[in-house]
């Protein structure tokens, strides 16, 4: 016997009228390009989406097509997630911190039609555009006046091109198994891959990280997490569907641009990586500032602390929510956001609990496994592969035909973890050898065969160990084939035409061999111990 309701799609044009018909007065405050702060509302901001959604179909942007964005967490880029997937489209945002050759790789494999980006990465573009196989026009998110000179072929003025179109649109029913938004990840090897989330897992996710965290009509949210990397956690659709001011601070992530806005907004939570907060906390600190307003600071992307977290409570009164997931995850897997329990607790064990990665959201099932797939108690103590699953967890990379996950429909998260007696899950290891400085991936796999390239290196090994500002920063070892060592700027210098500026190593090692296991494979664990104290101090 089925219950007797509707059939209502979980879609994101259903999140946009119901923003237009109820929460059209909601607040957004963005830092633009130029550094100017605007102020508009939702409801204007969805008539310049309505205007887009009309350009982009002249434009031929059909069901299903793909457009890239490589743009700042700023209002252009807000028109534009709900212009695209609105419309039925596919938005497909991506970190500018890819090399040349991964953005090609990944426009091309995602077979992006248009490109909207900001002015600031014109000279990242105007250097691939040759190589670009599929794109077909690129908006520059300003107006006409604005648009610095370039090379770029075929572009449009983003304001100049919505400027005449109707601000109608009826937005399709769609339904909510369709694809939404695509976001690349990059592992420990290869290409980065594609995730394709769904209208449906985008919706499920963003209702729930807003009730966990408390967000309602009356929040004032500033997402530093950007809107390029995992939609910012999903919270610009949470602000259509709940209405609460969302500031979106641009490129300036500095601490004095940051305090600004938090002050004019009298923002109530802050969501983004521990690099950034740490460099806030500086600000605030050599100033003799406050944040009066500030009541959770959301971490995500690497470990926050145990200092972070006491500065936020001692000197602002602010707790840190510690949250876990992947790109897989759309991204929140877990929170640990203060609890009656939590904060019962005596102060220090308080702070201990909140190192840890927190509790599953609702719709997210964990486990940790042995090596023989079976699981693990729930004891806190033993640790294992932890694995995942629910309805905003991927089961399968774009256009791979295999899947991701297990016969049981668990994904493997490639981290290692203990999960408490409480269920609380702590992050103890990982299983790949991929380092995370200040938010983000370094494949030490890929270092390691960028530098096996030269013709003096006989072998190579990279590990992440401890850094005080950026959670891991990237130690190589080299040996090299004439026995003597190279010059750390020439092996730079070799490098920075292979990889991005800031994968390059912070101290190289100059050895006569390097620890192997039996089977020949690289014993990085010791490495990892040896010299988790080398660059501490720098």
């Amino acid at each position: 016997m089925k219950g007797n309701m509707m059939n209502w799609n979980l879609t994101i044009p259903q999140a946009i009228s119901h923003a237009e018909k109820y929460n059209f007065d909601g607040k957004l405050i963005s830092r633009e390009v130029d550094g100017s702060i605007t102020s508009t509302t939702y409801g204007a901001s969805i008539q310049r989406s309505k205007k887009l959604a009309n350009a982009l179909t002249k434009l031929g942007v059909k069901l299903h097509d793909r457009v890239g964005t490589i743009a700042w967490n700023n209002s252009r880029h807000f028109e534009t997630y709900f212009a695209v997937s609105g419309m039925g489209a596919v938005l497909h945002t991506m970190n500018p911190r890819y090399s040349a050759e991964q953005l090609i790789y990944i426009l091309n494999h995602a077979e992006d039609k248009v490109l909207i980006l900001d002015p600031t990465f014109i000279p990242l573009i105007e250097s691939i555009q040759d190589q670009l196989q599929y794109v077909e026009v690129m908006i520059i998110a300003c107006n006409q006046e604005s648009m610095p000179a370039n090379t770029l072929k075929n572009t449009l003025a983003f304001d100049e091109l919505i400027q005449d179109e109707s601000n109608k649109f009826t937005w399709p029913a769609l339904d909510e198994n369709t694809a939404a938004s695509l976001c690349y990840t990059s592992g420990t090897t290869g290409n980065p891959k594609g995730v394709l989330y769904s209208h449906k897992s985008t919706i499920l996710h963003a209702i729930t990280i807003a009730g966990s965290l408390g967000f309602d009509s009356s929040s004032s949210v500033l997402p530093v997490v950007p809107m390029f990397h995992v939609n910012a956690w999903g919270v610009p659709y949470a602000a259509l569907i709940n209405g609460f001011s969302l500031i979106l601070p641009g490129q300036a992530l500095d601490g004095e641009s940051l305090f600004e806005l938090i002050e004019q907004e009298s923002v109530d939570s802050l969501l983004g990586v521990p690099t950034v907060w740490l460099g806030l906390l500086k600000y605030l600190e050599e100033k003799g500032k406050r944040l009066d307003s500030v009541n959770q600071v959301l971490v995500g992307g690497s470990a926050a602390p145990y200092a972070m977290i006491k500065a936020f409570d001692k000197q602002h009164g602010a707790f840190l929510t510690h949250g876990w997931g992947m790109t897989e995850m759309s991204p929140l897997g877990t929170i640990n956001a203060p609890t009656k329990k939590t904060m019962s607790l005596p102060t220090e064990e308080r702070y201990q609990l909140q190192t840890k990665q927190g509790y599953p959201l609702f719709g997210v099932e964990i486990k940790t496994v042995n090596d023989q797939g079976e699981e693990l108690p729930r004891d806190g103590e033993t640790s294992g592969a932890l694995k995942v699953k629910g309805p905003w967890i991927m089961h399968t990379y774009f256009k791979s035909e295999e899947s991701a996950v297990d016969n049981g429909g668990w994904f493997d998260t490639g981290d290692v973890a203990t999960i408490h007696p409480d269920g609380c899950m702590q992050i103890v290891d990982r299983a790949k050898d991929v380092i995370k400085t200040g938010g983000e991936w370094i494949s030490s796999i890929d270092l390691e065969n960028a530098i096996l390239s030269h013709e003096n290196v006989l072998e190579a090994c990279v590990v992440g160990v401890p850094h005080p500002k950026w959670d891991e920063r990237p130690l190589l070892f080299l040996i090299t084939k004439d026995g003597n060592p190279i010059d750390p700027q020439e092996v730079n210098d070799f490098l920075i035409e292979k990889v991005v500026k800031w994968w390059l190593p912070d101290d190289i090692i100059f050895v006569d061999e390097l620890p192997h296991g039996a089977t020949g494979k690289l014993l990085k664990v010791e490495l990892r111990e040896k010299y988790k104290d080398h660059l501490m101090g720098k």
